[in-house]
């Protein structure tokens, strides 16, 4: 994949849902609630100075949120952070470019 294109759709990982694993604090506090159900579904990459990840996040039986969670460059040691997200979204919604 050419550095800067936005990836395929693809089915969440155990690696997907490490990261999403990661960030949940900072959603919870961004968001100011806490979620029992943290479920990463599907994600799309995009390949800049690091890894920037929109993932889709099941947060309810019938909710979701759409996370933009940038990872710096191995070598920068640094772990993920969520750049912005989008609610409200359902299981059926697109992930796109926000």
């Amino acid at each position: 994949m050419m550095t800067g294109g936005l990836s395929d759709t693809k089915a969440a990982t155990p690696e997907i849902q490490h990261i999403v694993n990661q960030v949940k604090p900072q959603f919870e506090s961004k968001e100011n609630r806490n979620c029992a159900m943290f479920v990463a579904i599907a994600y799309r990459t995009q390949v800049v100075a690091g890894t920037i990840y929109f993932i889709k996040v099941q947060v309810s039986d019938a909710t979701y949120a759409h996370l933009k969670v940038f990872q710096s460059l191995p070598h920068e040691n640094e772990g993920p952070s969520l750049v912005s997200f989008q609610t409200g979204k359902t299981r059926d919604d697109p992930l796109t470019y926000f």
